[in-house]
Order: C-alpha cells, then structure tokens, then sequence
C-alpha cells in the first residue's frame, strides 16, 4: 500500500500526532534517545513509512517532538510572566514547574543538546531562537525583577538558568545511579515531590537576600 494510501487511512486517528506521543513515550519509559523505527511501527500500531512522509526522517520526528514539549513550555511560562505575582512566588513557582518537567519528560535536556550537535548550524540556531533564548530571556525577566525589588541577590541569569536546569535534568536522567548506588527503583510521583520540594528551598535560598 502506498503512503498516500496509508496517509488518508490514518488520518482520522491522529497519525502524525500518534507517532509524536508514542515516540516520546518510548524515550521516557527506556530512558533514552534513541528509537526504533520497528518498535515505534509495533507501539503505535502505524506503518514506519509515515515517519518519513510527515518528518522526512529520524531527526525531523524529534524536532517534532521538541517542538511539541517546547511550545508548551513557553506558553506556560509566557502565562506565569503575566501573573501579578511578587518575584519570588514566580520563580518557586516556575522552579517547581521545570522539576515536574523532567519527571514527565526526562529526556528533554538531552533531546535538545543532540539536535544542536547532529543537525546542520542554521538548525542548531533555529533551536536557540525558537526555545533557547525565550527561556533565557524569560529567567531575565524573573531575576531581574527580584532584583530590582530588593529581595533577590544580584546574581547571572543566564547562569542561574543553568543552574536550575541542571538541577532537574541531573536527576531525572540519574535513575541507574540511584538503582546501584542506593538500591531504589521508586522514581514515583513521591520521589518527585521530595525532590522539587528540597531543591525548590535550597536554589531560593541561595538567590534570596
């Protein structure tokens, strides 16, 4: 059957945005970048070839799927910039959101950081536009605010941005480490709520006078 065939099958059920969510799927629950297109046919129960069809190849779907978490992201903290909150309540708040981030989608850090490296310079910069800098303009907002009201230390945005996400993706991405270092396999939503509690205190902390 030709994809044209299979395009117009498909269509109805969501082909395009299926094979995004199974995809995305695949990466969080084996913890990894890497996918198979058989096993990605077998999970969503959909031909391979549309891969090819609606991304043109393995790296379009994962732009695809890093233009799917992202564009949620930045709408998100686009909404949060709005609020008539102190700057503080912001960004405990916003700290928060990106640790439930990395628990839902572990993978993202190192989706981002692979794309910039394997694709072409203008894709490599097309991401930075796109996501990169929002965010990093949108810590500029959040600290500079602090700052300007007195209650924040006068600290890098773009430093304390990094700081924040690697607090998350560290341990998100640390599962094996917990597992032969400390023998637990409880990354649950538990785990999760310690974490963004402890680390939420220790990173405000560090940024309130």
């Amino acid at each position: 059957m030709g994809v044209d065939k299979l395009v117009n099958k498909e269509n109805e059920a969501g082909a395009r945005e299926k094979l995004i969510e199974t995809a995305s799927l695949i990466m969080r629950e084996g913890d990894t970048i890497d996918i198979s297109f058989s096993e990605l046919s077998v999970r969503s129960g959909l031909n391979s070839a549309l891969v090819k069809y609606y991304f043109g190849n393995k790296d379009g779907l994962l732009e695809a799927i890093l233009e799917r978490d992202m564009d949620n992201i930045l709408d998100q903290v686009g909404l949060l910039i709005q609020k008539d909150w102190p700057p503080e309540d912001k960004l405990r708040h916003h700290i928060g959101a990106v640790i439930d981030t990395y628990y839902e989608f572990p993978y993202l850090n190192r989706l981002t950081m692979r794309l910039i490296r394997e694709l072409p310079p203008e894709g490599a910069r097309n991401i930075a536009d796109k996501y990169l800098k929002p965010l990093s303009g949108a810590y500029k907002t959040f600290v500079g605010a602090g700052i300007k009201s007195g209650v924040f230390r006068d600290v890098d945005p773009d430093l304390f941005y990094s700081a924040v996400t690697g607090a998350a993706d560290r341990f998100f991405t640390g599962k094996l480490v917990w597992k032969y270092c400390y023998g637990r396999d409880d990354f649950d939503e538990r785990m999760r709520d310690a974490y963004r509690e402890q680390t939420v205190d220790l990173i405000m902390a560090g940024i309130l006078k």
